[in-house]
């Protein structure tokens, strides 16, 4: 038998789950790194349907997700999540599609993304949005 005192799950829509993570901020980026599945926090900044985010060029995220085909992508997934462990509320998003390094002109045309790490972080990328699923939970 259920609690009426446990929080309450719910399926977040599409619309919610872009309107939450549309400040911007700290997401992780999940991909295959050729060792397996890899999992990197970084500064992100959303423009429509897709997430863009900054890396060193020589970072491993990079090397990972850049592709020899022209215009092609590499699948990846994007995750958000805000968290209050006081009252067991908040929810999650995750975001599913292909990521692609941004031209230099695609890059001046995009929204500005400020990476919180110094260094320089010259790679840009865009993860355009094939399927968004996010969960809330609430409490009682």
């Amino acid at each position: 038998m259920e609690s009426s005192m446990q929080p309450a799950l719910e399926e977040l829509d599409r619309a919610e789950c872009l309107r939450l993570i549309a400040p911007g901020g700290v997401g992780r980026v999940a991909f295959d790194d050729g060792e397996g599945p890899a999992v990197v926090p970084v500064n992100y900044a959303v423009d429509g349907e897709s997430v863009l985010f900054r890396t060193s060029v020589s970072g491993r995220l990079n090397r990972s997700l850049l592709t020899a085909v022209t215009g092609g992508q590499v699948r990846a997934a994007f995750e958000v999540d805000s968290i209050d462990t006081a009252t067991r509320s908040g929810w999650s998003v995750l975001l599913r599609g292909g990521a692609h390094r941004l031209s230099d002109e695609e890059r001046d045309k995009a929204v500005r993304v400020d990476p919180w790490p110094g260094g320089d972080r010259d790679a840009w990328f865009r993860l355009t949005a094939s399927d968004v699923s996010g969960r809330r939970l609430s409490p009682p």
